[in-house]
């Protein structure tokens, strides 16, 4: 074998770590994690890019595994590949043979010992409500919409703030987490209203199954004010899960990104926030 073919075959087996970052409409997956007999965005992504590097078995990680029907907007995954394509090359060559509700922002070849998920330090969640009285077609599959009355989003801000800091949320953890324990640390949180988008978002350490969806449900609540402030906190403080049974639908949730301490990642890379859309406003619910 000459030296230039040997050379060329020591190129393509050799291992390669791939950093992708990609959103997603969730609303036909059943969430992230692969699983028998239906249909997962890893199981999407493995089948396609082993069409494009066939030379060993693919297996794509994630920073954050969503639930059936979330989407993201900057969720970053990672894979170790052996063939040539270069890492830029990537994102085009996924792109082209991706169905639509799959779409790669950008790909770039990072360390072998950098990890989509334990390399990352914080993960951010927003969810977005419509509070509009009239119907939004537009806005419908990723949004929920709630019109019966007008929220009130200083009194769902002022609860949330509660929660910043590392405690035991497992009065926001839904039935079937395998996690030793409930403890994680919220960052930060915020509540904004746009019009008849109201808009949450939580950073975090990590978060428990179905947190952010329990939390939702709360604070809807709150907003409602068909709940005090008072009981919600003492809910999550007393771990009393039995007394959370408000939890938001999925369509609403959004994973817009993973926070790396040495981000080599480029800048679009790094989403701050689902897509804003400029609403006429119309009349709003009335106050509870």
């Amino acid at each position: 074998m000459k030296a230039k073919d040997l050379d060329k075959n020591i190129q393509v087996l050799k291992i390669r770590r791939i950093a992708l970052t990609i959103q997603y409409d969730g609303s036909n997956y059943s969430g992230w994690q692969k699983q028998p007999n239906t249909e997962t965005i890893q199981e999407v992504l493995e089948k396609t890019i082993s069409l494009i590097d066939p030379y060993r078995p693919i297996k794509v990680i994630a920073a954050g595994r969503t639930d059936a029907g979330v989407h993201a907007a900057g969720q970053v995954v990672h894979f170790d590949c052996s063939g040539p394509i270069p890492a830029k090359r990537w994102a085009s060559a996924l792109n082209g043979r991706l169905p639509n509700s799959i779409r790669v922002i950008d790909s770039t070849e990072c360390p072998n010992t950098w990890h989509a998920c334990f390399s990352a330090i914080a993960r951010r969640y927003r969810y977005t409500i419509y509070n509009g009285c009239a119907p939004n077609l537009f806005l419908y599959p990723w949004t929920w919409h709630k019109f019966q009355y007008r929220l009130d989003e200083n009194i769902m801000r002022n609860s949330l703030v509660e929660l910043i800091g590392n405690h035991d949320f497992r009065a926001f953890q839904r039935a079937g987490s395998k996690r030793k324990d409930a403890f994680t640390t919220i960052k930060d949180v915020q509540v904004e209203r746009m019009g008849d988008l109201v808009k949450i978002e939580i950073e975090a350490s990590g978060f428990l199954y179905g947190m952010v969806r329990l939390i939702v449900g709360q604070l809807v609540a709150l907003g409602e004010h068909k709940l005090n402030p008072n009981d919600f906190q003492k809910r999550w403080k007393d771990g009393k899960r039995e007394e959370v049974k408000e939890s938001a639908p999925a369509k609403g949730l959004c994973f817009l990104k993973a926070i790396y301490k040495d981000n080599f990642l480029a800048p679009k890379n790094t989403f701050t926030s689902f897509p804003d859309f400029l609403l006429e406003r119309h009349d709003p619910p009335p106050s509870p």
